[in-house]
């Protein structure tokens, strides 16, 4: 009702709300601090429940609470909340700015562009053969699933796994690259909700622009990195050089910013970088690229 009183065009309007069934969702237990305990490398539960984990590294501290979860492909999982220890990395006295793209998941003001891997884009022919298969066979309102139906609908969810896990692990790698190797992040406060609504959205999708965020957030925050949230407002407009904004935004197509106050050009991305650095107040670590003193910003010509 809102987004009509607002006037929204149809296609930016929330859908109507559905009903979300209990046995559709996925279990889980949450328990506090009386209703589990960790003893002989074996999680027990209120109960008499007692459950063998695989550790894969030892708790950095005693957890307070646990939520014990199935995924989609049936695996178990216990997550426990403990105090967060913060692991300080070496200082390096370097500081680096971070852009979010579709061509280039990010594009730094130094050498650490992280390039889109198209994870989704490469499993897209494997996923859609099941998805087929689970459509063919999918039961009538009111009979059980078929062996065959439950088996593509479980194939189908490995894809979608593996994507997640490999985006995942790209994002996680590359986020501690950036992390060991500078003090201070300018980071784009990147909302990709709106492109979600664009014809670029299976390619921000596949991007996975929000979760490789959120990784460099966190990476920063547990080695102790200092992260600054840039508006992304006019910071493809903008010159990170003069500081002279142009009159117009710059189209998609146009991927070589030409700055017509200072004459410098740049790719379009690594411009952007650069900015956010700059808007940050910091100095770039590699690159002569520093605002001067002055009016922030001023129109170019």
């Amino acid at each position: 009702m809102k987004d009509i009183k607002a006037g929204l065009p149809m296609r930016q309007r929330a859908g109507m709300p559905r009903i979300k069934r209990k046995r559709d969702a996925l279990p889980s237990l949450n328990y506090t601090r009386r209703g589990f305990r960790l003893g002989d490398g074996r999680l027990h539960l209120a109960g008499d429940i007692a459950l063998t984990v695989v550790w894969p590294r030892d708790l950095p501290a005693d957890p307070t609470s646990v939520r014990v979860y199935r995924d989609s492909l049936g695996h178990w999982y216990a997550s426990f909340v403990v105090e967060m220890v913060t692991e300080a990395l070496p200082e390096t006295g370097r500081s680096i700015g971070v852009d979010w793209g579709i061509k280039e998941t990010a594009t730094t003001s130094d050498p650490h562009d992280l390039p889109h891997p198209q994870y989704g884009k490469s499993a897209a022919a494997k996923l859609a053969r099941y998805q087929r298969q689970t459509a063919r066979r999918k039961p009538a309102r009111g009979k059980a699933a078929s062996k065959g139906y439950r088996a593509a609908s479980r194939a189908a969810a490995k894809v979608h796994k593996k994507v997640a896990r490999q985006r995942q692990d790209t994002a996680r790698k590359w986020a501690k690259t950036v992390v060991r190797d500078f003090d201070q992040l300018a980071v784009e406060d990147f909302k990709p909700k709106f492109l979600a609504r664009s014809t670029m959205a299976r390619k921000a999708a596949d991007a996975a622009i929000g979760a490789t965020k959120t990784a460099l957030t966190e990476m920063a925050r547990k080695h102790g990195r200092i992260v600054h949230l840039v508006h992304p407002a006019h910071t493809t407009m903008d010159c990170a050089q003069c500081g002279a904004r142009t009159k117009h935004a710059l189209p998609l197509s146009e991927r070589t910013y030409a700055c017509t106050a200072c004459g410098a050009g740049s790719p379009r991305d690594k411009n952007s970088a650069r900015v956010m650095l700059v808007r940050a107040a910091l100095n770039p670590a590699s690159a002569d690229c520093g605002r001067p003193d002055g009016p922030p910003v001023r129109q170019a010509a």
